[in-house]
């Protein structure tokens, strides 16, 4: 298999409303023998919502990976020195997220374990989750996208008519992708059609 004994980062930002998504598919990258490296934004750290109880969530990942997640620049800045990971997925990625990442901010948790893995060239996965995607951060998309050692899961409207810039990545579709990008490959297609998110 090809994520076993793979050592993966899965970085959590504060989409809060995709958690219930975001949960499962840590479960299927440790069911595929991945080892899960837990980082987790501020928000995601401390906020309680409708959607998610921080302390909740983090001991759902606790229980699921065996890790307790990391939660400061401090803790993620090893990441890249020490080589400690084949792969980083950032689930849900923001719209913040995207914008900081494109501009070479490092201010979260997140985005400084994406900084130091990039050094290393090793593979940075986005599952975008943001209701400005086809505002103002297609731009900051489109820079991604053209960037070396990204990879995107696959994306599109998920809700076309009543929010017509928001974009979502298809969640189960997280694993395929890692998977290709550990062979510096893009998952194809992309781009989802309206439809594509049952």
């Amino acid at each position: 298999m090809i994520l076993k004994d793979k050592k993966i980062g899965f970085a959590i930002t504060g989409s809060f409303c995709t958690l219930q998504q975001i949960v499962p598919q840590i479960a299927n990258l440790v069911n595929l023998g991945a080892d899960i490296l837990p980082i987790i934004s501020y928000n995601i750290d401390t906020t309680d919502t409708r959607f998610m109880i921080a302390n909740d969530l983090k001991n759902i990942i606790f229980e699921i990976t065996g890790k307790h997640p990391i939660h400061t620049i401090k803790d993620a800045e090893p990441i890249g020195p020490k080589q400690l990971l084949d792969a980083l997925i950032i689930a849900p990625c923001t719209g913040n997220t995207l914008s900081k990442l494109a501009n070479g901010i490092t201010d979260t948790p997140v985005l400084m374990a994406a900084k130091s893995h990039l050094r290393n060239n090793r593979s940075v996965i986005l599952a975008v989750a943001t209701n400005d995607g086809l505002g103002n951060n297609a731009k900051n998309i489109g820079m991604l996208l053209n960037l070396k050692n990204i990879y995107f899961v696959p994306f599109g409207q998920d809700d076309p008519y009543t929010k017509n810039n928001s974009l979502l990545a298809k969640m189960d579709l997280i694993a395929r992708t890692v998977e290709l990008a550990l062979e510096s490959k893009q998952i194809q297609p992309v781009l989802l059609g309206v439809g594509e998110f049952d």
